[in-house]
């Protein structure tokens, strides 16, 4: 039985990844960590986690099912704003640049921060921890909220629709508004008004 429908609300345990197109029509990876918001369009979609499931496992490299993989994008991946608890271990900015472009070289196997530089992927993270203010984006100066997606790693060659099998399109929730390149933060609030609907064929 699916947890994911109309009614579902954010709620500290499973994390859920979704799909999101700008207005340009580059391709986003949002990852909730339990407290971001899915748009209701996308939660209205029956059976929802399964073709989520789908469409993660293809973004790994690891689908039985859709195994036509896009081209090695070739290019790399920036950091932008990150997560003050999830790298408290690491001092500076420099540190953490140096962790990230060690990991995100686009020959070696899917991981997270190459999914930029192999996938063309922008990739944003949900504002996590056990309490308000636990967490916050840092090189962000506004006021944020738990839940409040943050553009985390951003590539240098950009994803599309095209890059996903048409079977599986209908998934990625689609934005008027939004633009990767420039929006760093995504009020959670808003999430509705951001991705009104899903992708048409």
């Amino acid at each position: 039985m699916s947890n994911l429908n109309i009614d579902w609300k954010p709620e500290f345990g499973i994390i859920f990844t979704w799909f999101a197109m700008d207005k340009f029509g580059r391709i986003a990876v949002m990852v909730n960590n339990c407290f971001g918001d899915l748009p209701k369009a996308l939660l209205s979609i029956n059976n929802v986690e399964l073709l989520l499931d789908q469409l993660t496992d293809y973004m790994w490299e690891e689908s039985e099912i859709f195994k036509n993989y896009p081209n090695n994008k070739s290019g790399c991946t920036i950091l932008d704003l990150y997560s003050g608890l999830r790298f408290d271990y690491l001092s500076t900015r420099k540190d953490i640049e140096q962790l990230i472009q060690e990991r995100s070289n686009y020959q070696q196997k899917t991981v997270e921060c190459n999914l930029p530089s192999r996938k063309g992927l922008f990739v944003y993270h949900g504002i996590e921890g056990s309490i308000e203010g636990e967490d916050y984006p840092i090189g962000y100066e506004g006021v944020t909220k738990m839940g409040d997606y943050f553009r985390y790693l951003i590539p240098t060659i950009y994803a599309s629709i095209e890059d996903f099998p048409e079977e599986l399109r209908h998934g990625i929730a689609t934005s008027d508004t939004v633009d990767f390149t420039t929006d760093r933060l995504l009020d959670n609030d808003k999430i509705n008004e951001y991705f009104p609907r899903m992708y048409k064929n």
